[in-house]
């Protein structure tokens, strides 16, 4: 089969590697559409991955075309959106309920074969039956709002909070989504990128600006969340919280990023900084909000390219131009 191969650091290639066949309480799912994000290119610059080669794409969606011999909770014909992650269930992180703190922690796309292929495989429990409404190539948007799901989990936001995001990129732009739907007064959106901040405004935002100076709101934000993992907007939104208030670091950082705090200030105002890691209980959710509309594909998917062209793909993200990018086998 075809399938996109980060080969080393900083060289991706589209290739032909083995089919994969199932394990016993596996499936090989036929990917309609596999997302981007910054994980994979983070793998790209040797991050997270254990080793290479590897076949990436956490985020996918596609139809079940095999079976492993001890799966009845699935046939073939099934299309399905895949939860990528991998626990162990063993480790006291997972027997304390935060199995995304996993100490074997895996995931599909990042430690084995992921969606950038024609084919996949996955445990049949990370599979979440789409329904006939929603159509598998946009369901490769449920992985990443899990992830935000899990977010506003973390912030436990309340009624009327008014809320400050940091990027208006996919991640972002769905916080922006889910802010309002958990009851926010307000929700703002900062991004360098003008034109991004377009699709903010298309949706709904409260205000929106390349310099959060220029919106008004000098008392600061309940919430303030950073969906970039960029050095500078992190020490910004540190600064813009109100007292009381809550810091989440959403997007992801490098490893070598690094931000001052000012313990007095935390201390002294009630100050809460917290994160958000991948997903945690929150899949299945998100897969029913997506079954209610809570995204519009149409607008949330920038560009649908061939999988031929993964590594063009790739660069266009790590360039920042349009929105969730998903290559299409």
């Amino acid at each position: 089969m075809k399938a996109a191969v980060i080969e080393s650091v900083g060289r991706a290639v589209v290739t032909e590697v083995p089919d994969p066949t199932p394990g016993p309480r596996e499936v090989v799912v036929e990917v309609a559409a596999c997302g981007l994000c910054g994980t994979d290119l983070h793998i790209l610059q040797g991050e997270f991955a254990p080793k290479l080669p590897i076949v990436p794409g956490h985020e996918f969606a596609g139809e079940v075309v095999e079976v492993g011999r001890e799966v009845t909770e699935l046939s073939i014909g099934d299309r399905v959106a895949v939860d990528p992650s991998l626990y162990c269930y063993e480790c006291r992180y997972c027997r304390t309920g935060h199995n995304n703190l996993c100490e074997r922690w895996a995931a599909i796309g990042v430690t084995t074969a992921g969606g950038a292929a024609q084919y996949a495989v996955a445990p049949v429990a990370n599979c979440v039956r789409l329904p006939d409404h929603v159509r598998t190539q946009d369901a490769a948007l449920v992985e990443p709002l899990s992830c935000a799901v899990r977010g506003y989990d973390v912030l436990r936001s309340r009624l009327g909070a008014h809320v400050l995001i940091y990027g208006s990129g996919t991640m972002g732009l769905m916080m922006l989504e889910l802010a309002k739907r958990t009851g926010a007064a307000s929700v703002d959106v900062v991004d360098v990128n003008a034109t991004r901040l377009e699709t903010a405004r298309e949706l709904g935002v409260s205000g929106s600006s390349t310099n959060a100076d220029e919106l008004d709101r000098p008392q600061g934000w309940d919430v303030v969340v950073d969906a970039t993992g960029n050095a500078s907007a992190i020490q910004d939104g540190l600064n813009r919280v109100s007292k009381a208030g809550t810091f989440l670091q959403f997007g992801v950082a490098d490893y070598s990023t690094r931000v001052e705090i000012d313990p007095y200030r935390i201390y002294n105002q009630e100050i809460t900084i917290t994160g958000s890691m991948a997903v945690l209980h929150s899949f299945e959710r998100a897969a029913e909000l997506f079954a209610t509309g809570a995204l519009n594909p149409e607008i949330f998917i920038s560009d649908r390219l061939p999988l031929a062209h993964y590594p063009e793909a790739l660069n266009q993200f790590a360039s920042g131009v349009g929105r969730k990018i998903v290559v299409v086998p």
